[in-house]
């Protein structure tokens, strides 16, 4: 079953719930430059759904 993604920004909450991975992960890995690309609200950062499934998408091929 393909899991789709909400129609609003992610949160840091919603992208580790959604990947099942720890907060501190999401944080993690933009420190890094490693995770999706995310952006700033203010200061509330936020996560564009269709960055995210091109992130994921990358990763499976390189798999």
């Amino acid at each position: 079953m393909k899991r789709t993604l909400p129609d609003r920004y992610l949160t840091p909450v919603d992208l580790a719930d959604l990947l099942g991975v720890p907060v501190e992960t999401v944080y993690q890995w933009r420190r890094k430059g490693t995770g999706p690309r995310g952006f700033r609200v203010g200061r509330h950062l936020r996560f564009d759904p269709e960055d995210v499934r091109a992130w994921v998408n990358n990763l499976m091929e390189a798999a």
